[in-house]
């Protein structure tokens, strides 16, 4: 079996994304459950509060908010907001839609798109927790609450008519959804001509998104576009779990220096932990992929990943709205202002250098519909929904599932439950094979205390690709799902993540025949994995790992 060279720099980089992902996840992942919510009383008329501010990032909370919206024109000076220790009276305004109001309206201007009116008074929100109410004369009209506020976050309320936390400026994209078209399907390490293919054919724009981004080819290959007239732009993570490495650095400074406009997410001001997307946008087409822009994911020289390039400009556009609102928003930077003054990471090692035989080649498939999938905003429901529908098989092939009690997987066992055939695959990669192991057996132990129709297992890569990456799923052999979502909470509802479901037998069955070969691999006792690493080198290397897990101040529970 093939593996990458592993330095100590790296095996505490990965110790580091291990370990904290064992870490319970902040307030903001616990969404729903602490909405307290009394609306009951509200007139027809009546405005009503949708959203609250508390923790703005800045010194003394300067910028809190109160989000309410208004049906028809109303003249808000009849209502009051009361917080338990205060009663201020809403200004004396006419107003219609969604409005904020805030004892610092400059400061909140700055903090979101609707029109922001002056309290007159000293309404403060505690991070803690807090009730707030809005009155009319004596009768409370409506009621929210909320406790322990993340830092600039907002508690909001959902389509659904559910509360949560989401990160001040949060998109809201909906669910796109295509009809008929064709795609090209291809997995890792097998075809990574297919990306590079993909960009190349471009001939008016490119907007290339990822989690990080160290390839000479695909770089020397945006650059080729920039001169022959193609507008090109990238978009990365700032602050990737380990940091961005000097390698990593130098090829942007390349770009740059050639034409390309690259912007970098993260610091302070960032709507997400990790930009961990992973798609372009070619003219009208979206390729969208599991693997990250450097030669151990689309150079093909390590992960078993999925990927598919979508010919639809409702696809393209919906990712192309995306790559706006993340680069233009006002947490992304130039990569020129970003390092300035930025200190880099020891590139890991040497890059990804193996090489695995082409057994499944790019196919085009006929899909009867696409849908685009983005994380936070709807990914997580979207996917919940497909695997509730299940009547017959799921195929899952992932690097790990965030425990027993992940939504994703409590759907997968309702539909074993239900008679649905289900096969899960996990990564043997060293960092994560005692947890997936772990998880494998209390999966087949259930299958067996409740005969159901379900087992899982560890990878066997047998040569044919380093290690597991994909984040894969094929309901009923016709529904495949393709993209850069990891199974756990911080994936699904902290990072922006990207996906596709290509609906069609075509589709489905492609990734469904690369499942089950790599599942027929993997039936021995899944004990192996081609990333072992010996315990003489976890020692040398545990001080080290330590010392980065207490400087952590990011939560990380996905592998690159």
């Amino acid at each position: 079996m093939r593996s990458s060279p592993l330095t100590p720099t790296l095996v505490a980089v990965v110790l580091v994304a291990v370990v904290a992902g064992a870490v319970p996840t902040t307030a903001a992942s616990a969404v729903e459950s602490t909405a307290e919510v009394d609306s009951t009383a509200n007139a027809a008329d009546s405005p009503e509060i949708v959203a609250v501010f508390p923790n703005p990032v800045a010194d003394g909370d300067t910028g809190e908010s109160v989000a309410l919206r208004v049906s028809g024109q109303t003249n808000l000076s009849d209502w009051a907001l009361a917080d338990g220790e205060a009663t201020v009276s809403l200004p004396n305004a006419t107003v219609s839609g969604r409005v904020a109001v805030s004892t610092s309206p400059r400061v909140a201007r700055n903090r979101t798109d609707a029109r922001v009116l002056a309290l007159d008074g000293g309404l403060s929100l505690a991070n803690g927790g807090e009730t707030v109410r809005l009155v009319r004369g004596n009768a409370t009209v409506g009621r929210v609450s909320y406790r322990d506020a993340p830092e600039g976050e907002r508690w909001h309320r959902t389509d659904e008519a559910r509360w949560r936390w989401t990160p001040l400026g949060a998109t809201d994209f909906g669910v796109a959804r295509t009809g008929p078209t064709e795609a090209r399907a291809f997995v890792l390490p097998d075809a990574p001509e297919v990306p590079v293919e993909t960009l190349r054919r471009a001939d008016r724009r490119i907007l290339l998104a990822g989690y990080s981004f160290a390839s000479p080819r695909v770089a020397d290959l945006l650059a080729d576009a920039v001169r022959r007239g193609v507008a090109v732009r990238v978009l990365v993570d700032g602050t990737p779990v380990g940091g961005l490495s000097r390698r990593s650095a130098k090829i942007l400074d390349s770009l740059v220096a050639r034409g390309v406009e690259v912007r970098v997410l993260g610091g302070p001001r960032a709507r997400y932990d990790f930009h961990h997307a992973k798609y372009a946008v070619a003219d009208d087409r979206a390729l969208v992929m599991t693997e990250n822009w450097k030669p151990a994911g689309t150079g093909g020289h390590a992960s078993r990943g999925w990927g598919a390039v979508v010919r639809s400009e409702a696809a393209a556009g919906r990712l192309a709205a995306l790559f706006e609102a993340d680069a233009g928003y006002r947490g992304a930077k130039s990569w020129s202002d970003f390092r300035r003054g930025e200190s880099f990471t020891p590139a890991e090692g040497s890059p990804a250098n193996e090489t695995y035989p082409a057994t499944f080649a790019p196919n085009s498939v006929n899909v009867s519909q696409t849908k685009v999938l983005i994380a936070p905003d709807n990914a997580e429901a979207a996917l919940l929904d497909l695997l509730d529908s299940a009547n017959r098989s799921i195929r899952v092939q992932q690097v790990a599932i965030g425990g027993r009690k992940h939504s994703l997987l409590r759907a997968t066992l309702r539909a074993a439950r239900r008679g649905v055939e289900v096969r899960i695959l996990l990564s043997s990669a060293w960092y994560v094979a005692e947890d997936n192991r772990k998880l494998v057996r209390w999966l087949n132990d259930r299958a067996t205390a409740e005969n159901l129709s379900l087992d899982a297992r560890l990878a066997d890569p047998r040569g044919r690709y380093g290690k597991i990456h994909a984040k894969g799923v094929v309901v009923d052999g016709e529904a495949a799902v393709v993209g850069s979502l990891n199974w756990n909470n911080h994936s699904a509802r902290k990072n922006r993540e990207v996906a596709v479901v290509l609906r069609g037998e075509e589709a489905g069955g492609y990734y469904a025949n690369t499942f089950d070969a790599d599942w027929k691999a993997s039936a021995g006792d899944g004990s192996g994995g081609p990333n072992r690493v010996p315990v003489g080198l976890l020692a040398a290397v545990a001080v080290g790992a330590i010392v980065a897990i207490a400087v952590a101040k990011r939560e990380v529970v996905f592998e690159k």
